[in-house]
């Protein structure tokens, strides 16, 4: 009798990987739960001192009862490990620092580089694994990564930075199935977690208020919102890491009947620019410059399409690959909101081909002047 092979699932607390793990051990492998910790509230303080969570329990806490629960029910054992170092070496740092620059990072995307897919898949081997798997919504098929099924719910745009090696031995078992689907599994399992609400924003901030979170690491630097049509300052911003491009909400003019949104930043004047009118030309573009591509796929086309965020549409777009992995990406129709620090994910029909970071944005051949130094 041939021996079953052992297969380390990344158990998160959630519906999808508890659903995962139930599909493996149906299909024959000796299933092993791992829980990983990436963030402790009692040792990261604010400016005072003080946790960062107070008199209430640690959302990753009440996540690895979760997971607990439901290794339970499906009888499989459940390990856990901390990398709340790495985590906060490779991930949180570059964090803060992309703040800093006045660009809008997304950490999801390199905890999945540096943390799930990388420490975390030597720990799995270290459990004897010889697979690795994960809830994601994606699929992999021979080299290549591919969306998943349900398309409102892929998430290859967060495993772009993803090299082939670490790629290789891994398992995304609901790839073919839709949410839905999913949760349907886990009510007729009675999975503890079948209707748990899946978790949203960034993972070590949790239902926390963003600028309150970021004011216990960062110190707020006020300035000057001015016009990007007139020059004339018409406010006060509290800090340009409090904003994105494309916000409309919370800007900061009180008062101000007209529509209006952060179209761009100057760290160096420490100038936050916004834009009136029902038109977006200021937050249009045709062409941006990545930096740090990473390519998936040994197909390298220079016509293709993109996302500039997650959920976002793909638009048709030509790459020019440059030196040190960087690239132009030019796109025909006009994209809104192309946000310096973002990830452009690459993709030919189902396949993601790779990532790189959002590094300058341009119209009609011209660097915008107001969108960041």
């Amino acid at each position: 009798m041939e021996e079953r092979k052992t297969v380390v699932v990344g158990m998160s607390g959630g519906v999808d990987s508890a659903v995962s793990a139930y599909l493996l051990k149906k299909e024959g492998y000796n299933v092993i739960g791992l829980f990983m910790r990436n963030w402790d509230a009692s040792l990261n303080n604010d400016v005072l001192g003080n946790p960062t969570i107070k008199n209430a329990e640690c959302p990753q806490e009440i996540d690895y009862k979760d997971a607990q629960k439901a290794c339970e029910i499906l009888g499989i054992p459940l390990y856990r490990v901390d990398f709340i170092k790495e985590y906060w070496d490779n991930v949180f740092t570059y964090f803060l620092d992309e703040l800093k620059k006045g660009r809008t990072p997304n950490p999801d995307l390199l905890c999945n580089k540096y943390i799930k897919f990388d420490v975390f898949k030597k720990e799995a081997q270290k459990l004897g694994a010889d697979y690795m798997a994960t809830g994601h919504y994606a699929r992999i098929e021979g080299n290549k990564l591919l969306r998943g099924v349900d398309l409102n719910k892929d998430q290859t745009y967060f495993l772009a930075q993803l090299t082939p090696n670490q790629l290789q031995n891994v398992l995304f078992p609901i790839g073919n199935l839709h949410k839905e689907e999913v949760r349907k599994i886990a009510a007729e399992i009675n999975l503890n977690v079948a209707q748990k609400k899946d978790s949203t924003g960034i993972c070590f901030i949790g239902e926390r208020h963003f600028q309150e979170f970021i004011h216990n690491y960062l110190k707020p630097n006020p300035g000057d919102i001015v016009d990007v049509v007139t020059k004339e300052v018409i406010g006060r911003h509290n800090g340009l890491m409090n904003y994105t491009i494309g916000q409309r909400k919370n800007v900061g003019l009180s008062g101000q009947t007209k529509r209006h949104y952060v179209c761009g930043k100057s760290v160096l004047k420490n100038i936050l620019y916004v834009a009136f009118g029902e038109d977006n030309e200021y937050l249009l573009s045709d062409a941006c410059k990545i930096e740090q591509l990473n390519l998936i796929s040994s197909t390298h086309p220079t016509f293709c399409t993109a996302k500039f965020r997650y959920r976002g549409e793909d638009y048709p777009v030509s790459v020019e690959y440059l030196e040190n992995n960087e690239a132009i990406i030019r796109y025909p129709e006009k994209v809104k909101s192309v946000t310096p620090g973002q990830f452009c994910v690459l993709y030919l029909g189902e396949e993601c081909l790779g990532s790189g970071i959002i590094k300058e944005v341009y119209k009609n051949g011209e660097k915008l002047w107001y969108l960041c130094d």
